[in-house]
């Protein structure tokens, strides 16, 4: 007889052939009764295959129509999984065994909603030895976050880049996501996993952040969660500008929110300059200012800076 699974291991793949299932062998080692639930987001190598071929009873592989990216393949493996526990890992990325087990155990102890671990990173083929902490070198304990500190841990010029709590991957309560209709937003491809922690702490979770429990993210180069194109900041902007619509936000959320909101704004300005000289579009580039001013300051100082840097480099190729 089947054990009823504590928690659903939810895996989006796309064209994750070679790293598939090392994530569904981790994800199936774990010592709690888990169902894991693959979903291929229309790949065109080998992924789909490769994951059906464990042919595990806990193991479902759902195949998406045509690519629609992360958000919707959560989305769709949450709806049709029935643990009360969702626990997101990437196709890259890999858990050690205990890690649900000591997670839930802590979720229920703390009364989490979203229970967040700080994550290992670990350079693809390296080591053990050679993996460090994604938040804090130093031991985090069992902290409560609210959603100003959230959001405020998600601004990259404070936190050095890479290093946001958003790219943490929480335990989180079905019930809680259920009860205030929560999902991933299908239309955001950048950022969908700080929008749904955002999003959940303004509607009341109980969001705790602890020290590493097992999750390990594998790092590559040239890996696509650096790779994303240019409307994704603007779709973050709009994230942002909704959460900011919501009703009774306290005043600290709301300065940590527009704080993250021209930060966007400021990187969706760039790349879209970028784009426009690549098209040699003057109008394009004009259009880039019609922004904030804080946004228009911080352009000019972006492409004084370019300009520079590209007058430096001709002088020591002279």
């Amino acid at each position: 007889m089947t054990e009823v699974p504590q928690a659903a291991v939810v895996i989006a793949a796309w064209n994750a052939g070679a790293t598939i299932d090392r994530a569904i062998d981790s994800a199936l080692a774990q010592t709690v009764p888990v169902e894991v639930l693959v979903v291929d987001d229309a790949s065109d190598d080998d992924t789909a295959a490769r994951a059906m071929a464990h042919g595990d009873p806990r193991l479902r592989v759902l195949r998406q129509p045509r690519n629609m990216g992360p958000s919707a393949a959560r989305n769709r493996a949450i709806d049709e999984s029935r643990a009360p526990w969702i626990a997101v890992l990437d196709a890259d990325d890999r858990m050690e065994p205990e890690r649900l087990a000591r997670m839930t155990v802590t979720a229920r102890d703390t009364g989490a909603d979203f229970l967040a671990d700080d994550l290992w990173k670990q350079p693809e083929g390296a080591p053990e030895a050679e993996r460090s902490r994604l938040l804090s070198d130093e031991s985090i304990g069992t902290v409560p976050v609210d959603a100003a500190a959230f959001i405020r841990a998600n601004l990259s010029a404070r936190h050095g880049g890479r290093r946001e709590m958003g790219f943490l991957k929480p335990l989180m309560s079905r019930a809680f996501l259920d009860h205030h209709d929560l999902r991933y937003d299908p239309g955001i491809r950048l950022g969908e996993d700080f929008v749904l922690y955002a999003r959940a702490l303004l509607a009341g979770a109980r969001f705790v952040l602890t020290d590493p429990m097992g999750y390990v993210a594998h790092v590559r180069p040239g890996s696509l969660s650096g790779q994303h194109p240019t409307e994704a900041h603007g779709h973050l902007v709009a994230a942002d500008r909704a959460m900011l619509a919501l009703p009774g936000l306290d005043a600290p959320t709301r300065a940590a929110l527009r704080a993250h909101m021209m930060e966007q704004h400021k990187k969706w300005a760039w790349r879209r300059m970028i784009d426009a000289v690549r098209a040699s579009d003057p109008r394009a580039a004009a259009a880039c200012f019609r922004a904030p001013p804080q946004v228009g300051v911080d352009l000019i100082g972006r492409l004084g800076r370019e300009v520079g840097r590209r007058l430096l480099s001709r002088r020591g190729a002279q």
